[in-house]
């Protein structure tokens, strides 16, 4: 259930309410903006009335949901969450703007990603993507560099001014990934790694949740939700393609989510064609759909010397790829009356 609260009404008043709540066994996650506080509720003593809550001082009112996802569902927040990325002058995600994110797969050297860094920024792309740490099929393809890679990448990014996000896999490496990044990825395979999921919901820095390669919506949505209950509502949603039975693409890129999840959730939605579809050919078409479908932010790779990348080499964009891409989504975004940032 969501229970609004009156409006003007005291701190003192909202935790007599919260406390008599937990009392009654319910679990209670508080949200507020600048005209109202929400309390998201679920569980409840059995019997307990919920219809009795609008009788009580200081309760607007209460709105039984069937949802699953309360945190994220439009219901509990009607306005579009925007995400400021500290310290990048007015950065956001989730605003009219339409933000790039480009970068390497995986940072391989001090020389590779200072040359993609100067490209990323001369495009007037602000963030600046790479992995550090690499999710791999096989244990014996290339893993990422670790802190070394961290150090590479914040390097780069404090040379040109870029926002960086990287991915994390481990709970264990939270700490040590958050001195570096300005927001955290979590990858298509720890989606639903809720131990990983929990330890971010603690964090203050926005997190990245790409959707699993085999993962319904409401599913990738419980997933955020477990960031949300733990107080981090900077969340922004992935749509990195699905597993299907097709074969001509790497997965199956679900266009079709952008404007799904923009209607069930006030979450920013990214898109992430390059794992979508695995072939930097396809990568481009796939790119200007999600503009127009409503993406919010837009991930590709791009590698100065793809041919001899240590990961994903065939999916990532070559640099003069990648400013055409740029100008060409910049003519999409302004039909539909935004920009790229």
């Amino acid at each position: 259930m969501i229970v609004i609260l009156e409006k003007n009404i005291t701190e003192k008043k909202t935790e007599e309410i919260i406390s008599l709540l937990e009392e009654n066994m319910f679990s209670v996650y508080k949200s507020s903006s600048d005209e109202e506080v929400i309390l998201h509720i679920s569980g409840g003593k059995p019997g307990f009335n919920g219809k009795n809550l609008k009788h009580l001082e200081g309760i607007s009112d209460v709105i039984k949901t069937d949802e699953s996802f309360k945190l994220s569902s439009r219901r509990s927040k009607s306005e579009n969450t925007v995400i400021k990325i500290a310290g990048y002058g007015g950065l956001e995600i989730g605003g009219t703007g339409i933000a790039m994110i480009a970068g390497p797969c995986s940072i391989e050297s001090e020389k590779q990603i200072f040359e993609i860094a100067e490209l990323v920024a001369g495009s007037g792309t602000r963030i600046l993507r790479g992995g550090a740490f690499k999710p791999r099929s096989s244990p014996y393809s290339f893993q990422g560099m670790g802190l070394e890679g961290l150090k590479l990448i914040r390097k780069a990014a404090n040379e040109y001014k870029l926002a960086v996000v990287t991915e994390v896999m481990d709970t264990r490496n939270v700490d040590l990934i958050e001195e570096y990044t300005d927001i955290f990825q979590v990858g298509s395979r720890n989606m639903q790694n809720f131990p990983l999921l929990k330890e971010l919901g603690k964090r203050k820095k926005p997190v990245l949740l790409k959707r699993g390669f085999a993962a319904r919506i409401e599913e990738w949505l419980l997933s955020a939700e477990y960031i949300l209950a733990g107080g981090n509502g900077d969340v922004i949603l992935c749509e990195r393609g699905i597993r299907t039975f097709e074969n001509f693409t790497r997965n199956t890129f679900d266009v079709s989510a952008i404007p799904v999840v923009h209607q069930k959730s006030h979450l920013p939605v990214a898109a992430d064609p390059s794992h979508a579809t695995g072939w930097r050919e396809r990568v481009i078409p796939m790119a200007r759909a999600a503009v127009a479908a409503g993406a919010d932010a837009i991930m590709v790779e791009v590698h100065n010397d793809p041919q001899h990348a240590l990961s994903d080499g065939p999916q990532a964009l070559l640099p003069d790829q990648f400013c055409t891409l740029v100008g060409q989504l910049q003519k999409i975004a302004e039909v539909i009356e935004r920009k790229i940032i």
